[in-house]
């Protein structure tokens, strides 16, 4: 099946079967490993982008969904938020091995989108799902912290 995105604001022709998870024609057809697989059931977040600015897993978002939307990867998310949530995230060293980062950052950037100075409990809602194998939990919650501190200036 033939179908057009619109990912990180450039239209890509790609042609998929049905029910194929956004996630392999990001990683395979597209060639942007960034979004990583993780769990493949929608529950780590290692493969979250924006669908539409609000972050969805692709690995359970199916391409035959998405025609007609802004897709963003964590290659094209570009706005003050992710450059303070980015800033943050080096400044309070978060990154471990680094493997589930692209969509923590992701589901951060989602989260200051909305509520640009969430509290420590609502930042520990609209994380958790993001699964983190080092538990930088501490550091990724200062780091949001941060980033709306940032914001807020």
């Amino acid at each position: 099946m033939a179908i057009s995105l619109n990912l990180n604001g450039q239209t890509h022709e790609v042609d998929a079967e049905p029910g194929t998870p956004l996630l392999w024609v990001i990683r395979d057809e597209l060639k942007l490993t960034g979004t990583k697989f993780g769990c493949g059931v929608a529950s780590c977040g290692a493969c979250t982008v924006h669908l539409d600015g609000e972050p969805v897993r692709s690995c359970q978002t199916f391409i035959e969904d998405v025609e007609g939307s802004k897709i963003t990867t964590i290659e094209g998310v570009n706005s003050d938020v992710s450059a303070a949530v980015q800033a943050a995230w080096v400044e309070l060293d978060v990154v471990q091995c680094g493997y589930c980062q692209s969509g923590q950052i992701m589901s951060a950037v989602g989260l200051l989108s909305e509520n640009p100075k969430p509290s420590v409990e609502e930042i520990d809602e609209y994380m958790n799902g993001n699964a983190c194998r080092c538990a930088t939990y501490q550091r990724i919650r200062a780091a949001i912290q941060r980033a709306s501190e940032t914001l807020e200036a």
